[in-house]
């Protein structure tokens, strides 16, 4: 495969500072961006006088713990604009949260906000390999989510080629990909499954299509994934991590030398990680909740946002800036069955640990009684056809009794029986309601 690790001579200086001047250009940024959500966006500054804090009382990084966390719930007693803190005639575009229950988050951009924007996806397709020289099948949708404009714009920044695609139609996502032989595919992960389910199924091998690198985000995905994902479709597999109240794809992204967590773009996102349960800021190394404070938004500071994605911080490796380690999943999806904490992603590893199995699942949780029930639905790949269905599902309940610690029924479905994603994939479905 070509070296795409890209010469330091492209790298932005940023990227390769030394710890102190990020520090240093963090700070600056930090009470400018507390100060300018403070004269401007009244909820926060409630907040902030509810709490006793002010922007004076910002005076060093360790400061900002003082300051109050936002939520989801700010941005929606606040829907759709009240967050915002510029003129309305400032800001050029608004998205919104993909979330299916609720109200929307709705997140504005002035014109700087979009530049940025641009700017840190372009960062990111470049650590992922990326180049002005590649054609970029962007399969993330477009609209109110990030995903689609978000990748689109920094792939136009980088100087690329962009197919704007969009999600679903997965024929058509393969036989663009066989016209255009684009070099990079944007897209979840789980979507990028079924695109390759999908070459099978028109009797052509993924691993011989035009992709070379595959970078999957808006969902959690582990290295079992990964590896399923490189082997299956013949690429390189990086991760983009964003979060919509935060700016979209490219707060984060790996790069493609190391493959070993997301590094945080830490000159406009400043992390935080906290206990989920007391809010306390923990240290780096330490698993919980990861908490973000944009440095450079005008339309939208969001500060101390929590995002519910739970991991740690680490340190820089192939740049300067600390990274974020795999998404373990969220706070807010989170299953408790019968008292044992159960996240998909924990299913997953097991699914992708028997080799009999496709990596498509789904978790159902009902009730019988008193008693909380977990089924998962799996099946089996299409070379495993005469394997023993039972002694899969027995391999499976075992491997997921041992690894996470409940009891499950498992179902082993027929080929493509179970639900596919064409965007973000629907991993649980809790009927206890």
């Amino acid at each position: 495969m070509v070296n795409r690790v890209p010469n330091p001579d492209e790298l932005e200086p940023i990227e390769t500072a030394s710890v102190d001047e990020l520090r240093s250009l963090q700070l600056e940024r930090l009470q400018w961006s507390v100060g300018h959500s403070f004269d401007n966006v009244e909820p926060y500054r409630m907040k902030c006088e509810a709490a006793g804090v002010a922007p004076a009382d910002l005076k060093s990084l360790d400061d900002l713990k003082l300051f109050p966390f936002t939520v989801k719930d700010d941005l929606r007693q606040a829907y759709p604009y009240g967050m915002f803190a510029v003129p309305q005639r400032d800001v050029v575009r608004i998205h919104a949260s993909s979330g299916t229950t609720g109200q929307p988050t709705v997140v504005g951009y002035t014109k700087n906000d979009i530049d940025m924007w641009a700017t840190v996806v372009a960062r990111s397709i470049r650590a992922g390999g990326g180049g002005p020289d590649d054609v970029i099948h962007v399969a993330y949708g477009y609209g109110l989510f990030t995903g689609g404009l978000g990748a689109h714009y920094g792939a136009e920044k980088l100087g690329a080629m962009v197919i704007p695609m969009s999600g679903g139609q997965t024929p058509k996502q393969v036989q663009l990909i066989r016209d255009f032989e684009p070099d990079i595919i944007m897209v979840t992960p789980s979507y990028m499954l079924n695109i390759a389910d999908e070459f099978e199924r028109q009797g052509l091998d993924p691993t011989r299509s035009s992709l070379k690198v595959g970078i999957f985000g808006a969902e959690p995905w582990g290295d079992s994934m990964r590896k399923e994902i490189e082997k299956r479709c013949g690429l390189e597999a990086v991760d983009i991590y964003g979060i919509s109240e935060v700016i979209g794809p490219g707060v984060a992204s790996e790069c493609i030398e190391t493959k070993d967590g997301p590094v945080i773009w830490e000159d406009h996102f400043y992390p935080e990680i906290v206990d989920p349960e007391t809010g306390e800021p923990v240290p780096d190394g330490e698993m919980g909740e990861l908490v973000f404070t944009s440095l450079t938004k005008e339309a939208l500071p969001i500060i101390r946002y929590r995002t519910r994605d739970l991991t740690r911080l680490l340190p820089g490796t192939a740049r300067s800036m600390r990274r974020m380690d795999k998404i373990t999943g969220r706070s807010d999806d989170m299953l408790i069955i019968r008292g044992v904490n159960v996240f998909p992603t924990q299913i997953e590893e097991r699914v992708l640990a028997v080799e009999a199995l496709a990596p498509h699942y789904q978790i159902r949780v009902s009730r019988d009684g008193q008693l909380d029930v977990i089924t998962v639905q799996v099946e089996k790949t299409a070379g495993a056809a005469d394997v023993d269905s039972v002694a899969i599902g027995s391999e499976l309940k075992k491997g997921i009794k041992d690894y996470v610690g409940v009891s499950a029924n498992i179902e082993v479905c027929e080929r493509g029986s179970v639900a596919r994603s064409e965007g973000k994939a629907v991993r649980v479905i809790d009927e206890r309601q």
